[in-house]
Protein backbone atom coordinates (compact mmCIF):
# COMPACT_ATOMS: atom_id res chain seq x y z
CA UNK A 1 0.00 0.00 0.00
CA UNK A 2 2.30 2.75 -1.40
CA UNK A 3 0.55 6.25 0.65
CA UNK A 4 0.51 9.84 -0.57
CA UNK A 5 1.83 12.09 2.34
CA UNK A 6 -0.11 14.80 3.92
CA UNK A 7 0.31 17.27 6.93
CA UNK A 8 -2.63 15.50 8.74
CA UNK A 9 -3.37 11.89 7.06
CA UNK A 10 -1.63 9.22 4.93
CA UNK A 11 -3.86 8.47 2.14
CA UNK A 12 -3.25 5.41 -0.66
CA UNK A 13 -5.54 6.03 -3.36
CA UNK A 14 -6.89 2.34 -3.49
CA UNK A 15 -9.35 -0.12 -3.57
CA UNK A 16 -10.32 -1.98 -0.35
CA UNK A 17 -10.82 -6.06 -1.74
CA UNK A 18 -10.87 -8.86 0.70
CA UNK A 19 -9.07 -7.15 3.28
CA UNK A 20 -6.29 -5.54 0.93
CA UNK A 21 -5.72 -2.64 -1.03
CA UNK A 22 -5.20 -3.23 -4.23
CA UNK A 23 -5.08 -1.06 -7.32
CA UNK A 24 -3.29 1.77 -9.44
CA UNK A 25 -3.78 5.34 -7.93
CA UNK A 26 -3.77 7.16 -11.32
CA UNK A 27 -7.49 7.34 -12.10
CA UNK A 28 -8.82 10.76 -10.31
CA UNK A 29 -8.02 13.58 -8.31
CA UNK A 30 -9.53 14.81 -5.38
CA UNK A 31 -11.09 18.42 -5.32
CA UNK A 32 -11.18 21.34 -2.67
CA UNK A 33 -14.70 23.29 -3.42
CA UNK A 34 -14.12 26.17 -1.05
CA UNK A 35 -10.49 27.13 -2.50
CA UNK A 36 -11.78 25.93 -6.19
CA UNK A 37 -8.52 23.53 -6.77
CA UNK A 38 -7.54 20.39 -7.09
CA UNK A 39 -6.24 18.40 -3.85
CA UNK A 40 -3.14 16.55 -3.94
CA UNK A 41 -4.26 12.54 -3.68
CA UNK A 42 -5.25 10.75 -6.52
CA UNK A 43 -7.21 7.59 -6.82
CA UNK A 44 -7.59 4.42 -8.04
CA UNK A 45 -10.84 4.32 -11.09
CA UNK A 46 -12.47 1.06 -10.51
CA UNK A 47 -12.04 -1.37 -13.56
CA UNK A 48 -14.30 -4.34 -14.52
CA UNK A 49 -12.15 -6.89 -12.82
CA UNK A 50 -12.16 -4.75 -9.36
CA UNK A 51 -15.70 -4.68 -9.19
CA UNK A 52 -15.89 -8.37 -9.93
CA UNK A 53 -13.15 -9.25 -7.48
CA UNK A 54 -14.94 -6.98 -4.57
CA UNK A 55 -18.37 -8.35 -5.16
CA UNK A 56 -16.92 -11.83 -5.34
CA UNK A 57 -14.44 -11.21 -2.32
CA UNK A 58 -18.30 -9.95 -0.26
CA UNK A 59 -19.79 -13.13 -1.41
CA UNK A 60 -17.15 -15.30 -0.33
CA UNK A 61 -17.55 -13.74 2.92
CA UNK A 62 -20.98 -14.21 3.31
CA UNK A 63 -21.62 -17.91 4.26
CA UNK A 64 -19.43 -16.86 7.21
CA UNK A 65 -20.68 -13.96 8.15
CA UNK A 66 -24.17 -15.06 8.23
CA UNK A 67 -23.76 -17.51 10.88
CA UNK A 68 -21.88 -14.98 13.47
CA UNK A 69 -24.15 -14.63 16.49
CA UNK A 70 -26.40 -11.05 17.43
CA UNK A 71 -23.14 -10.23 19.98
CA UNK A 72 -20.59 -10.84 17.33
CA UNK A 73 -22.41 -8.45 15.05
CA UNK A 74 -23.31 -6.40 17.74
CA UNK A 75 -19.15 -6.18 18.74
CA UNK A 76 -18.66 -5.72 15.65
CA UNK A 77 -20.48 -2.59 15.04
CA UNK A 78 -19.47 -1.11 18.35
CA UNK A 79 -15.80 -1.26 17.19
CA UNK A 80 -16.51 0.60 13.70
CA UNK A 81 -17.72 3.45 15.74
CA UNK A 82 -14.89 3.44 18.36
CA UNK A 83 -12.08 3.03 15.28
CA UNK A 84 -14.16 5.79 13.86
CA UNK A 85 -13.72 7.89 16.73
CA UNK A 86 -9.91 6.70 16.98
CA UNK A 87 -8.84 8.54 14.08
CA UNK A 88 -11.23 11.38 14.15
CA UNK A 89 -9.21 14.36 13.65
CA UNK A 90 -7.89 13.20 10.67
CA UNK A 91 -11.17 12.05 9.20
CA UNK A 92 -12.70 15.55 9.72
CA UNK A 93 -9.77 17.99 8.69
CA UNK A 94 -9.79 15.51 5.42
CA UNK A 95 -13.51 15.79 5.19
CA UNK A 96 -13.28 19.47 5.29
CA UNK A 97 -10.98 19.98 3.00
CA UNK A 98 -12.91 17.48 0.47
CA UNK A 99 -16.62 18.72 0.78
CA UNK A 100 -16.24 22.50 2.29
CA UNK A 101 -18.41 21.86 5.43
CA UNK A 102 -18.10 23.38 8.56
CA UNK A 103 -15.67 21.45 11.07
CA UNK A 104 -18.52 22.24 13.67
CA UNK A 105 -20.60 20.11 11.11
CA UNK A 106 -18.68 17.32 10.67
CA UNK A 107 -18.07 17.03 14.36
CA UNK A 108 -22.04 16.33 14.84
CA UNK A 109 -22.37 14.31 11.58
CA UNK A 110 -19.52 11.69 13.01
CA UNK A 111 -21.53 11.67 16.27
CA UNK A 112 -24.63 10.90 14.24
CA UNK A 113 -22.62 8.20 11.97
CA UNK A 114 -21.35 6.36 15.35
CA UNK A 115 -24.54 6.57 17.23
CA UNK A 116 -26.24 5.10 13.95
CA UNK A 117 -23.77 2.14 14.40
CA UNK A 118 -24.45 1.65 18.12
CA UNK A 119 -28.30 2.45 17.53
CA UNK A 120 -28.49 -1.27 15.67
CA UNK A 121 -25.22 -2.90 17.96
CA UNK A 122 -27.68 -2.17 20.57
CA UNK A 123 -31.05 -3.70 18.63
CA UNK A 124 -28.95 -7.06 17.82
CA UNK A 125 -28.33 -7.48 21.56
CA UNK A 126 -31.93 -6.81 22.61
CA UNK A 127 -34.02 -7.68 19.47
CA UNK A 128 -37.87 -6.42 19.52
CA UNK A 129 -39.06 -8.48 16.87
CA UNK A 130 -42.05 -10.15 17.27
CA UNK A 131 -41.45 -14.24 15.46
CA UNK A 132 -44.99 -15.96 14.58
CA UNK A 133 -45.49 -19.48 14.91
CA UNK A 134 -48.47 -21.90 14.11
CA UNK A 135 -48.66 -25.12 16.02
CA UNK A 136 -49.23 -28.66 14.74
CA UNK A 137 -52.24 -30.13 14.82
CA UNK A 138 -52.48 -33.58 13.38
CA UNK A 139 -55.53 -34.46 14.37
CA UNK A 140 -57.50 -31.44 12.31
CA UNK A 141 -59.70 -32.67 9.84
CA UNK A 142 -59.68 -33.39 7.25
CA UNK A 143 -55.99 -32.57 6.50
CA UNK A 144 -53.79 -32.43 9.13
CA UNK A 145 -52.08 -28.84 9.77
CA UNK A 146 -47.74 -28.93 9.71
CA UNK A 147 -46.53 -26.93 12.62
CA UNK A 148 -44.57 -23.83 10.60
CA UNK A 149 -42.41 -20.84 11.90
CA UNK A 150 -41.48 -17.55 9.88
CA UNK A 151 -38.58 -16.51 10.23
CA UNK A 152 -36.17 -13.56 8.66
CA UNK A 153 -32.81 -14.72 6.46
CA UNK A 154 -30.09 -11.95 5.26
CA UNK A 155 -30.17 -11.69 1.70
CA UNK A 156 -26.16 -11.30 0.86
CA UNK A 157 -23.95 -9.16 -0.65
CA UNK A 158 -25.19 -5.78 -0.58
CA UNK A 159 -24.01 -2.73 -2.72
CA UNK A 160 -23.91 0.88 -1.10
CA UNK A 161 -23.78 3.96 -2.50
CA UNK A 162 -22.78 7.15 -0.30
CA UNK A 163 -24.09 10.59 -1.21
CA UNK A 164 -22.46 14.04 -1.55
CA UNK A 165 -23.56 16.02 1.25
CA UNK A 166 -23.30 13.36 4.14
CA UNK A 167 -19.49 12.24 3.66
CA UNK A 168 -20.36 10.40 7.07
CA UNK A 169 -23.73 9.74 7.75
CA UNK A 170 -24.68 8.66 4.31
CA UNK A 171 -21.64 7.35 3.13
CA UNK A 172 -18.93 4.62 3.95
CA UNK A 173 -20.13 4.26 7.44
CA UNK A 174 -23.14 5.63 7.02
CA UNK A 175 -26.89 4.28 7.39
CA UNK A 176 -27.02 1.60 4.77
CA UNK A 177 -23.86 0.17 5.59
CA UNK A 178 -24.80 -0.58 8.93
CA UNK A 179 -28.04 -1.84 8.30
CA UNK A 180 -26.59 -4.25 5.60
CA UNK A 181 -23.87 -5.56 8.60
CA UNK A 182 -26.26 -5.56 11.10
CA UNK A 183 -28.83 -7.97 8.80
CA UNK A 184 -26.07 -10.27 8.25
CA UNK A 185 -24.94 -9.33 4.96
CA UNK A 186 -21.38 -7.78 3.34
CA UNK A 187 -20.58 -5.02 1.90
CA UNK A 188 -19.60 -3.49 -1.49
CA UNK A 189 -19.35 0.06 -0.96
CA UNK A 190 -18.84 2.37 -4.09
CA UNK A 191 -17.09 5.53 -2.81
CA UNK A 192 -18.14 8.76 -3.64
CA UNK A 193 -15.57 10.99 -5.52
CA UNK A 194 -16.86 13.74 -4.37
CA UNK A 195 -15.27 12.88 -1.03
CA UNK A 196 -12.53 9.82 -1.99
CA UNK A 197 -10.19 10.31 0.64
CA UNK A 198 -12.54 10.51 3.22
CA UNK A 199 -14.35 7.25 2.25
CA UNK A 200 -10.56 5.46 2.67
CA UNK A 201 -10.03 6.67 6.01
CA UNK A 202 -13.11 5.30 7.03
CA UNK A 203 -12.63 2.19 5.42
CA UNK A 204 -9.50 2.26 7.21
CA UNK A 205 -11.03 2.22 10.64
CA UNK A 206 -13.78 -0.65 9.20
CA UNK A 207 -10.72 -2.67 8.10
CA UNK A 208 -9.48 -2.63 11.86
CA UNK A 209 -12.34 -3.43 13.55
CA UNK A 210 -12.72 -6.42 11.21
CA UNK A 211 -9.31 -7.50 12.12
CA UNK A 212 -9.89 -6.91 16.12
CA UNK A 213 -13.31 -8.66 15.64
CA UNK A 214 -11.93 -11.57 13.51
CA UNK A 215 -14.39 -11.20 10.62
CA UNK A 216 -14.65 -12.63 7.39
CA UNK A 217 -12.37 -10.39 4.99
CA UNK A 218 -14.45 -9.40 2.49
CA UNK A 219 -17.23 -8.59 5.11
CA UNK A 220 -16.40 -4.77 3.91
CA UNK A 221 -15.20 -3.53 0.59
CA UNK A 222 -14.29 -0.27 -0.88
CA UNK A 223 -14.38 0.89 -4.64
CA UNK A 224 -13.21 3.89 -6.08
CA UNK A 225 -14.59 5.23 -8.99
CA UNK A 226 -15.41 8.71 -10.52
CA UNK A 227 -17.26 7.44 -14.06
CA UNK A 228 -20.58 6.03 -14.30
CA UNK A 229 -19.18 2.22 -15.87
CA UNK A 230 -18.12 1.26 -12.05
CA UNK A 231 -21.72 1.85 -10.66
CA UNK A 232 -23.54 0.23 -13.41
CA UNK A 233 -20.92 -2.90 -13.32
CA UNK A 234 -21.93 -3.17 -9.51
CA UNK A 235 -25.17 -3.35 -9.72
CA UNK A 236 -25.45 -5.94 -12.93
CA UNK A 237 -23.39 -8.21 -11.15
CA UNK A 238 -25.50 -11.79 -10.58
CA UNK A 239 -23.83 -11.54 -6.60
CA UNK A 240 -25.14 -8.61 -5.51
CA UNK A 241 -28.67 -9.13 -3.59
CA UNK A 242 -29.60 -5.76 -2.92
CA UNK A 243 -28.69 -1.29 -3.37
CA UNK A 244 -28.54 0.98 -0.96
CA UNK A 245 -28.54 4.73 -2.93
CA UNK A 246 -28.37 8.30 -1.72
CA UNK A 247 -28.51 10.45 -4.66
CA UNK A 248 -30.13 12.19 -7.81
CA UNK A 249 -33.02 11.41 -9.32
CA UNK A 250 -31.43 11.00 -12.89
CA UNK A 251 -28.81 8.87 -11.35
CA UNK A 252 -30.93 6.83 -9.53
CA UNK A 253 -33.72 5.73 -11.98
CA UNK A 254 -30.66 4.23 -14.55
CA UNK A 255 -29.48 2.03 -11.30
CA UNK A 256 -33.11 1.16 -10.30
CA UNK A 257 -33.44 0.25 -14.13
CA UNK A 258 -30.38 -1.64 -14.66
CA UNK A 259 -31.45 -3.78 -11.32
CA UNK A 260 -35.36 -3.90 -12.48
CA UNK A 261 -34.05 -5.48 -15.60
CA UNK A 262 -31.32 -8.05 -14.74
CA UNK A 263 -31.83 -11.51 -16.10
CA UNK A 264 -32.62 -11.75 -11.82
CA UNK A 265 -33.88 -8.30 -10.66
CA UNK A 266 -33.13 -7.25 -7.76
CA UNK A 267 -34.38 -4.81 -4.76
CA UNK A 268 -33.00 -0.97 -5.55
CA UNK A 269 -33.64 0.85 -2.15
CA UNK A 270 -33.47 4.26 -3.37
CA UNK A 271 -33.59 7.92 -1.74
CA UNK A 272 -33.61 10.43 -4.85
CA UNK A 273 -35.51 13.63 -4.50
CA UNK A 274 -37.65 15.89 -2.39
CA UNK A 275 -38.99 19.43 -1.87
CA UNK A 276 -40.28 19.17 1.63
CA UNK A 277 -43.53 21.46 1.53
CA UNK A 278 -44.15 23.42 4.18
CA UNK A 279 -47.65 24.58 5.17
CA UNK A 280 -48.75 27.87 7.07
CA UNK A 281 -51.84 27.88 8.69
CA UNK A 282 -53.39 31.03 8.53
CA UNK A 283 -53.83 31.23 12.84
CA UNK A 284 -50.43 31.00 13.61
CA UNK A 285 -48.93 33.19 10.29
CA UNK A 286 -51.11 35.92 12.05
CA UNK A 287 -49.29 35.63 15.46
CA UNK A 288 -45.40 34.46 14.39
CA UNK A 289 -45.09 35.47 10.85
CA UNK A 290 -42.49 37.03 11.36
CA UNK A 291 -40.43 34.33 13.46
CA UNK A 292 -41.79 31.56 10.84
CA UNK A 293 -39.75 33.56 8.07
CA UNK A 294 -36.62 33.88 9.95
CA UNK A 295 -36.92 30.34 10.85
CA UNK A 296 -37.83 28.83 7.28
CA UNK A 297 -34.89 30.66 5.64
CA UNK A 298 -32.08 29.47 8.41
CA UNK A 299 -33.87 25.79 7.62
CA UNK A 300 -33.52 26.53 3.75
CA UNK A 301 -29.77 28.00 4.06
CA UNK A 302 -28.63 24.37 6.31
CA UNK A 303 -25.74 23.35 4.73
CA UNK A 304 -26.48 25.89 2.11
CA UNK A 305 -29.05 24.06 1.07
CA UNK A 306 -27.74 20.97 0.63
CA UNK A 307 -29.80 18.70 2.38
CA UNK A 308 -32.49 16.24 1.05
CA UNK A 309 -34.93 17.25 3.82
CA UNK A 310 -34.58 21.41 2.75
CA UNK A 311 -37.72 22.95 2.27
CA UNK A 312 -38.16 23.75 -0.96
CA UNK A 313 -41.47 24.59 -1.04
CA UNK A 314 -43.82 27.30 1.32
CA UNK A 315 -47.19 27.12 0.98
CA UNK A 316 -49.27 30.30 3.25
CA UNK A 317 -52.56 31.76 2.27
CA UNK A 318 -52.72 35.36 1.00
CA UNK A 319 -53.52 37.88 3.97
CA UNK A 320 -51.96 40.76 5.67
CA UNK A 321 -50.39 38.55 7.71
CA UNK A 322 -48.42 36.98 5.09
CA UNK A 323 -47.03 40.24 3.91
CA UNK A 324 -45.45 40.49 7.29
CA UNK A 325 -43.96 37.21 6.79
CA UNK A 326 -42.94 37.87 3.09
CA UNK A 327 -41.31 41.25 4.61
CA UNK A 328 -39.24 39.61 7.11
CA UNK A 329 -38.27 36.32 4.72
CA UNK A 330 -36.61 39.33 2.19
CA UNK A 331 -34.84 40.54 5.44
CA UNK A 332 -33.41 37.46 6.49
CA UNK A 333 -32.69 36.35 2.49
CA UNK A 334 -30.77 39.67 2.09
CA UNK A 335 -28.42 38.56 4.59
CA UNK A 336 -27.05 34.94 3.85
CA UNK A 337 -24.30 34.69 1.54
CA UNK A 338 -23.28 33.20 -1.45
CA UNK A 339 -21.00 30.44 -0.88
CA UNK A 340 -19.20 27.03 -3.11
CA UNK A 341 -21.09 23.79 -3.56
CA UNK A 342 -20.08 20.40 -2.65
CA UNK A 343 -19.07 19.70 -6.11
CA UNK A 344 -18.67 22.13 -9.63
CA UNK A 345 -21.22 19.69 -10.68
CA UNK A 346 -23.70 20.78 -8.32
CA UNK A 347 -22.91 24.38 -8.60
CA UNK A 348 -23.91 24.39 -12.43
CA UNK A 349 -26.92 22.30 -11.64
CA UNK A 350 -28.12 24.74 -9.54
CA UNK A 351 -27.58 27.64 -11.72
CA UNK A 352 -29.13 26.14 -14.73
CA UNK A 353 -32.16 25.05 -12.57
CA UNK A 354 -32.48 28.50 -11.26
CA UNK A 355 -32.18 30.56 -14.80
CA UNK A 356 -34.62 28.32 -15.87
CA UNK A 357 -37.34 28.29 -13.36
CA UNK A 358 -36.96 32.30 -13.09
CA UNK A 359 -38.05 32.73 -16.66
CA UNK A 360 -41.05 30.54 -16.32
CA UNK A 361 -44.20 33.02 -17.02
CA UNK A 362 -45.83 33.61 -13.47
CA UNK A 363 -43.02 32.87 -11.86
CA UNK A 364 -41.59 35.74 -10.10
CA UNK A 365 -38.28 36.70 -7.64
CA UNK A 366 -39.59 36.85 -3.86
CA UNK A 367 -35.98 37.40 -2.76
CA UNK A 368 -31.96 36.87 -3.17
CA UNK A 369 -28.80 36.43 -0.38
CA UNK A 370 -25.95 38.15 -1.15
CA UNK A 371 -24.72 38.60 -4.71
CA UNK A 372 -22.19 35.87 -5.61
CA UNK A 373 -18.28 37.52 -5.45
CA UNK A 374 -16.56 34.25 -7.07
CA UNK A 375 -17.63 32.07 -10.17
CA UNK A 376 -17.97 28.90 -7.98
CA UNK A 377 -19.96 30.50 -5.14
CA UNK A 378 -23.93 30.41 -5.59
CA UNK A 379 -26.73 33.01 -4.68
CA UNK A 380 -29.58 31.80 -2.17
CA UNK A 381 -32.82 32.56 -4.21
CA UNK A 382 -36.66 31.80 -3.33
CA UNK A 383 -39.14 32.59 -6.28
CA UNK A 384 -42.69 33.00 -5.64
CA UNK A 385 -45.80 31.98 -7.60
CA UNK A 386 -49.35 31.24 -7.35
CA UNK A 387 -51.38 27.85 -7.13
CA UNK A 388 -52.25 27.67 -10.48
CA UNK A 389 -49.08 28.81 -12.76
CA UNK A 390 -47.50 26.39 -9.74
CA UNK A 391 -49.44 23.26 -10.64
CA UNK A 392 -49.07 23.97 -14.48
CA UNK A 393 -45.42 23.89 -14.31
CA UNK A 394 -44.03 20.26 -13.58
CA UNK A 395 -40.62 21.58 -13.57
CA UNK A 396 -41.46 23.72 -10.39
CA UNK A 397 -41.96 20.39 -8.45
CA UNK A 398 -38.11 19.22 -9.11
CA UNK A 399 -35.85 18.86 -6.41
CA UNK A 400 -32.94 22.39 -6.63
CA UNK A 401 -30.01 21.16 -4.84
CA UNK A 402 -29.27 23.95 -3.01
CA UNK A 403 -30.49 27.42 -1.20
CA UNK A 404 -33.51 27.59 -3.02
CA UNK A 405 -37.32 27.07 -1.93
CA UNK A 406 -40.77 28.58 -4.23
CA UNK A 407 -43.76 30.17 -2.23
CA UNK A 408 -46.79 29.27 -3.59
CA UNK A 409 -49.14 32.33 -2.48
CA UNK A 410 -52.70 30.79 -1.86
CA UNK A 411 -56.37 32.56 -2.18
CA UNK A 412 -58.36 30.04 -0.59
CA UNK A 413 -57.71 26.40 1.75
CA UNK A 414 -59.45 25.20 -1.18
CA UNK A 415 -56.34 26.13 -3.74
CA UNK A 416 -54.16 24.46 -0.73
CA UNK A 417 -55.90 21.30 -0.64
CA UNK A 418 -55.77 21.73 -4.48
CA UNK A 419 -51.86 22.04 -4.32
CA UNK A 420 -51.82 18.83 -1.89
CA UNK A 421 -53.71 16.86 -4.67
CA UNK A 422 -50.75 18.06 -7.00
CA UNK A 423 -47.58 17.40 -5.26
CA UNK A 424 -45.59 14.32 -5.87
CA UNK A 425 -43.82 11.88 -3.12
CA UNK A 426 -41.42 13.62 -0.77
CA UNK A 427 -39.57 12.43 2.35
CA UNK A 428 -41.30 14.94 4.67
CA UNK A 429 -43.87 17.71 4.83
CA UNK A 430 -44.54 20.29 7.59
CA UNK A 431 -47.71 21.84 8.91
CA UNK A 432 -47.53 24.86 11.05
CA UNK A 433 -50.26 26.21 12.96
CA UNK A 434 -52.36 26.28 16.35
CA UNK A 435 -53.26 22.97 17.50
CA UNK A 436 -56.70 24.49 17.84
CA UNK A 437 -57.11 25.03 14.04
CA UNK A 438 -56.34 21.51 13.07
CA UNK A 439 -59.44 19.71 13.49
CA UNK A 440 -60.44 22.38 10.83
CA UNK A 441 -57.62 20.63 7.98
CA UNK A 442 -58.17 17.15 8.97
CA UNK A 443 -58.42 16.50 5.79
CA UNK A 444 -55.41 18.35 4.51
CA UNK A 445 -53.47 15.97 6.87
CA UNK A 446 -54.72 13.25 5.88
CA UNK A 447 -54.09 13.94 2.24
CA UNK A 448 -51.01 15.16 3.15
CA UNK A 449 -50.04 11.95 4.94
CA UNK A 450 -50.22 10.24 1.95
CA UNK A 451 -47.45 12.10 -0.30
CA UNK A 452 -44.77 12.07 2.62
CA UNK A 453 -43.07 9.30 4.75
CA UNK A 454 -42.43 12.02 7.56
CA UNK A 455 -45.51 14.20 8.56
CA UNK A 456 -44.31 17.08 10.83
CA UNK A 457 -46.03 19.39 12.88
CA UNK A 458 -44.88 22.96 14.19
CA UNK A 459 -41.31 22.16 13.34
CA UNK A 460 -39.16 22.51 10.22
CA UNK A 461 -37.98 19.64 8.04
CA UNK A 462 -33.96 19.63 8.55
CA UNK A 463 -32.15 17.02 10.50
CA UNK A 464 -32.73 13.76 10.09
CA UNK A 465 -32.90 11.94 14.50
CA UNK A 466 -31.73 8.84 14.43
CA UNK A 467 -34.03 6.46 16.33
CA UNK A 468 -36.15 3.66 16.70
CA UNK A 469 -39.35 5.08 15.36
CA UNK A 470 -37.76 7.20 12.28
CA UNK A 471 -38.90 6.72 8.71
CA UNK A 472 -36.86 8.63 5.80
CA UNK A 473 -38.27 7.30 2.41
CA UNK A 474 -41.64 8.24 1.00
CA UNK A 475 -43.59 8.18 -2.51
CA UNK A 476 -42.00 7.85 -5.46
CA UNK A 477 -39.77 10.17 -6.20
CA UNK A 478 -38.78 10.95 -2.65
CA UNK A 479 -37.44 7.07 -2.79
CA UNK A 480 -37.88 4.02 -5.19
CA UNK A 481 -39.49 1.96 -2.63
CA UNK A 482 -42.46 3.48 -0.25
CA UNK A 483 -42.16 0.56 2.55
CA UNK A 484 -38.46 0.94 2.93
CA UNK A 485 -36.64 3.54 5.18
CA UNK A 486 -33.01 4.68 4.98
CA UNK A 487 -32.83 5.67 8.68
CA UNK A 488 -34.16 4.24 12.01
CA UNK A 489 -34.52 0.40 13.09
CA UNK A 490 -36.73 -0.62 10.42
CA UNK A 491 -33.55 -0.02 7.55
CA UNK A 492 -32.83 -3.40 8.60
CA UNK A 493 -35.58 -4.85 7.08
CA UNK A 494 -34.53 -3.81 3.55
CA UNK A 495 -31.50 -6.87 3.39
CA UNK A 496 -33.31 -9.97 4.90
CA UNK A 497 -36.00 -11.91 3.66
CA UNK A 498 -39.19 -14.15 4.98
CA UNK A 499 -38.50 -17.88 4.96
CA UNK A 500 -41.35 -20.20 6.50
CA UNK A 501 -39.80 -23.30 8.38
CA UNK A 502 -42.85 -26.52 8.00
CA UNK A 503 -42.25 -29.48 9.84
CA UNK A 504 -38.82 -28.50 10.96
CA UNK A 505 -37.13 -30.23 13.93
CA UNK A 506 -36.45 -27.58 17.05
CA UNK A 507 -33.06 -28.63 16.89
CA UNK A 508 -32.59 -27.25 13.05
CA UNK A 509 -34.58 -24.05 13.35
CA UNK A 510 -33.10 -20.71 14.02
CA UNK A 511 -32.90 -19.67 18.14
CA UNK A 512 -35.29 -16.71 17.54
CA UNK A 513 -38.09 -19.39 16.16
CA UNK A 514 -37.56 -21.55 19.23
CA UNK A 515 -39.90 -22.30 22.06
CA UNK A 516 -37.23 -19.75 24.55
CA UNK A 517 -37.70 -17.13 22.73
CA UNK A 518 -39.87 -14.73 24.68
CA UNK A 519 -40.91 -12.49 21.72
CA UNK A 520 -42.67 -16.05 19.55
CA UNK A 521 -46.03 -16.12 19.29
CA UNK A 522 -48.09 -19.47 18.46
CA UNK A 523 -51.17 -19.87 17.55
Amino acid sequence: MKEQNNTTANICGQHFIGGHWVGNADGFTSFNPVENKPLSWTFAEATAQDVNEAVIAADNAFAAYRQTSSIQKADFLDEIAKQIMADVDNIIAIAHQETGLALARLQGETGRTCNQLKMFASYLRSPSDVRYADAANPERAPLPKADSRLGYLPIGAVAVFGASNFPLAFSTAGGDTASALAAGCPVVVKGHPAHAATCELVTKAIARAVEICNMPAGVFNLIQASQPTGSTTLVQHSSIKAVGFTGSLKVGRILADLCSTRPQPIPFYGELGSINPQFILPALMAENAESLARTQVQSMMMGHGQFCTSPGLIVALKDVALKRYLASFSEEMAMQEAAPMLTSGIAATYQKMTQALMNIKGVNILAQGKAATASHHTRPLALTVSVSDYLENQSLQAEVFGPFAVLVQCDTMAEMHQLVDGLEGQLTASIHGLEKDLKACDQLIENLSYKVGRLIFNQMPTGVEVCYSMNHGGPYPASTDVRSTSVGIEAMKRFVRPICYQNMPLSQLPRDLRPENPQLITF
